[in-house]
């Protein structure tokens, strides 16, 4: 274990926490409001960044990150960041507790988007500002660490997904540049989305907050109806956009680089655009023909639902609740999803459902032809069996915990399809769920102990489980684990 390297990745964590907390003191100056909650808040997070800088101790010439101190250093940058933003919340007294206060953070910063306001409107623009920014930070935060930090430790098979050998070879060295270029793509398409929703009569203010959310695959928005209230050309431009967030960004790198033929042949692409269509149509048509809505009502509600589900961004501009039951039923199988790997969207990845699928094909085939000698591949790149084999561990892992999360919420009291909802939206970072905590309700109501469970799991959920559950395992800190 390498202290110095977990120690110095912490305090670039709360500097760059801190730093955003003291902006948004700014904010607060410019709309009349207290900036004091940030301006407290700022100096305790620089604090504790200044005690882990003196704790990590002299410079070494190369300190070395391996795998080990990754997963420590990643797991706690998430849990001390969301500490940090639950202060500003906390000490603006809007909060009932510290409990909600963590509880909101742990959302943002994971691109959930459960919440525990009842009354989002009565919050303080700065506030509102700061909830929504907490998304975006932690929407490049997963970026940079899936497309770079992973796949140069080699963790978690992100290589396969992400990246061709040939780009590693580019990205990989110059780890630095290559993050300001994924920023540079980050900020453009929330810039063109802000612009967009100016164009469509949406107010500055919100505008900003709205893409923070899309972009990030978040969800917050500083109205209490969410999307519900804008006109249908917001809603359009905002579905779009979370389809282009759910996007693998390598896609938009290899548009920087004009290699177009390598997104021609990007598998998880074609597959991820193609669950949107099927989803968005089946849904439509349930609607349409289930509902007295129109068809332009139908199309525009099914889409921007499967879109919001299977980003996992979770805007919703109706109560899917209320949905006939098999549209409902569809609502929660795309809990399940979770968009391309390289994008701000959570869950299971539509990469690992690729290969579960070619799986089950090769089991079929070999049934019929039992010498038959098959391979797994997935944009044109072989899948060893032990990877494949960590794929597959990883789903097993996944609806194991699903299944344990659910359970342990039962225990805190509340029902049970609540309890599944909530988990699974937490693990997905969709934000609504089913039950008492779907699009037209919040989390406020639940049990306290339930709400240190579901933060648990959207930190889980947001780090795709190993590097969090490896963490509680005996041999992982045995000196000779690596």
């Amino acid at each position: 274990m390498n202290f110095q390297v977990v120690f110095k990745i912490l305090t670039r964590s709360l500097l760059i926490s801190a730093t955003a907390i003291l902006l948004c003191s700014t904010i607060a100056v410019i709309y009349d409001e207290s900036p004091y909650p940030f301006l407290i808040a700022a100096l305790i997070s620089y604090f504790f960044a200044l005690l882990l800088f003196l704790a990590k101790g002299r410079k070494k010439e190369h300190p070395a990150m391996v795998p080990k101190s990754a997963f420590l250093a990643v797991t706690l940058s998430w849990v001390l960041v969301s500490l940090s933003g639950a202060l500003p919340y906390y000490f603006s007294g809007y909060f009932n507790s510290f409990t909600d206060a963590f509880f909101e953070s742990v959302s943002g910063f994971t691109t959930t988007g459960a919440s525990i306001l009842t009354d989002i409107e009565r919050l303080p623009k700065s506030i509102l500002f700061w909830r929504s920014l907490t998304h975006w930070i932690g929407g490049i935060g997963i970026i940079v660490l899936v497309i770079i930090i992973m796949p140069s430790l080699r963790i978690g098979n992100y290589n396969l997904f992400v990246l061709e050998s040939s780009l590693q070879e580019k990205i990989i060295p110059r780890i630095k540049s290559e993050g300001y270029r994924l920023l540079v793509i980050y900020i453009s398409i929330t810039v063109a989305e802000i612009i967009l929703l100016q164009l469509g009569g949406m107010n500055t203010f919100e505008s900003i907050c709205h893409a923070f959310g899309t972009v990030a695959t978040g969800g917050f928005s500083p109205k209490n109806d969410g999307i519900a209230g804008y006109s249908p050309y917001i809603q359009y431009v905002i579905m779009i956009f979370m389809i282009l967030a759910g996007t693998n960004f390598v896609i938009y790198y290899f548009s920087v680089l004009r290699k177009f033929r390598k997104i021609k042949l990007n598998e998880e692409l074609r597959y991820y655009l193609g669950i949107i269509i099927i989803a968005g149509l089946v849904l439509t048509t349930i609607l349409y023909l289930e509902t007295p809505r129109t068809l332009e009502h139908s199309f525009r509600e099914g889409f921007f639902q499967a879109s919001s589900i299977i980003t996992c961004t979770g805007f919703a501009t109706t109560d899917y609740l209320l949905w006939p039951p098999l549209g409902l039923g569809i609502i929660f199988l795309l809990m399940f999803v979770g968009g391309s790997t390289g994008s701000t969207a959570g869950g299971i990845k539509i990469a690992r459902h690729i290969v579960v699928l070619k799986n089950i094909k090769l089991i079929f085939k070999r049934a019929l032809h039992p010498h038959l000698v098959g391979a797994i591949k997935i944009n044109n790149n072989h899948i060893s069996e032990t990877n494949n084999n960590k794929i597959l561990t990883f789903v097993l892992w996944y609806f194991i915990a699903f299944v344990t999360g659910s359970i342990l919420l039962i225990f805190t009291g509340m029902d049970g399809a609540s309890s599944i909802g909530s988990i699974a939206t937490a693990m997905g970072g969709i934000g609504p769920g089913l039950g008492n905590v779907g699009p037209a309700s919040n989390f406020a109501h639940i049990p306290l102990m339930a709400k240190y469970i579901i933060s648990f799991y959207m930190i889980l959920g947001r780090l795709e489980i190993y590097p969090v559950v490896i963490l509680f395992t005996q041999f992982y800190w045995r000196k000779y684990s690596l």
